[in-house]
């Protein structure tokens, strides 16, 4: 599980093409691998990948045909950076909301209007099917950062950045037509598919 809460960014100094898979190799700062051992989870822009091997300051994953389907990690180039958070401990402070790692889709930057402070980036769904889970004042993981939503419009929605994520995640330098890995919020979904259970049990006739 994690939290949300990016620790910072880290550069993919390899990329190795592999059949129906891949593998990344980083360069972690040295206080990323304290007690890092292979096996260990770590999620790379908002997805959970398994450490396969470490050399120094360089951690190795592999990712699989699906992943590289399903999230941005697939544009991922030796020199790009991705925001990286280690697995939460469980006396770990819960600064934003409990993640799985597991990315639903990929949503587009379609506006971002600055001010002197923040930023309000606006965000399109690459599936609009998930567009229900997408609340006013709810969580979503964007990137592998927790936030909370700002304002929802049909199939897109916005979310309002503070300099400290500006500056610690790849929020800050991400433009209009970039693509960003999408967490729903699990509870978020608990609850509105169970509400939708329910309201189509009492509208089916009993059998």
């Amino acid at each position: 599980m994690f939290t949300g809460i990016v620790q910072g960014m880290a550069e993919v100094v390899a990329v190795e093409e592999k059949p129906l898979f891949r593998t990344h190799t980083l360069r972690f700062p040295p206080q990323w691998l304290e007690g890092l051992e292979t096996g260990a989870s770590v999620a790379h822009n908002g997805c959970c990948l398994t450490v396969t091997a470490i050399d120094g300051d360089r951690v190795s994953f592999d990712l699989i045909k699906e992943t590289l389907r399903v999230t941005n990690l697939n544009d991922v180039t030796v020199g790009s950076l991705v925001n990286i958070e280690r697995a939460a401990k469980f006396s770990d402070e819960i600064g934003g909301h409990l993640m799985s790692g597991h990315i639903m889709t990929t949503a587009e930057i379609v506006k971002i209007i600055s001010s002197e402070n923040n930023k309000e980036v606006w965000f399109k769904l690459q599936d609009p099917s998930l567009s229900k889970y997408v609340l006013h004042k709810g969580f979503i993981g964007i990137d592998g950062c927790s936030l909370t939503i700002g304002d929802v419009r049909a199939n897109k929605f916005c979310v309002h950045l503070i300099p400290e994520t500006l500056q610690r995640t790849l929020l800050g330098v991400k433009k209009i037509g970039s693509c960003v890995n999408i967490e729903i919020d699990p509870n978020t979904q608990a609850i509105v598919d169970t509400v939708e259970r329910v309201l189509a049990a009492k509208a089916s006739p009993l059998s």
